[in-house]
């Protein structure tokens, strides 16, 4: 059985926040998937979830990923947080690594989700 759990994916690309909610559902077709487009949307939309994953773009207008990740990990430290990006440089990572949120490289593919969601269900 497919047990629902919720997931927030923030984007500023609504590609990008498509294709990753088209991969999680192929994954697991239960799951709730909610989209938020700023750092600041997903801060909101957040209030009414009680989110087992969240994936981050870290470059977005206004607050980046990094910032509401911060915010996101306070507020919820068991929920599994993913910084997203192209720009892969070491010190995205060492600070993901800081915040305890996991990393993961652009582009959004169904393999990356999938292997995503098995380092977490393992």
């Amino acid at each position: 059985m497919d047990h629902s759990k919720q997931v927030l994916v923030v984007d500023d690309s609504r590609v990008s926040r498509l294709m990753a909610h088209q991969f999680i559902l192929s994954k697991h077709a239960g799951w709730q998937i909610t989209e938020a487009a700023t750092g600041e949307e997903a801060l909101e939309k957040v209030k009414a979830l009680d989110p087992y994953l969240i994936l981050l773009d870290v470059n977005m207008p206004g607050m980046g990923g990094v910032a509401t990740a911060e915010q996101l990990r306070a507020l919820y430290p068991q929920t599994h947080i993913f910084l997203v990006t192209a720009n892969v440089q070491n010190a995205i990572r060492n600070r993901a690594s800081e915040l305890k949120v996991g990393f993961m490289e652009k582009p959004i593919t169904e393999v990356r989700i999938h292997q995503l969601i098995d380092t977490l269900e393992a």
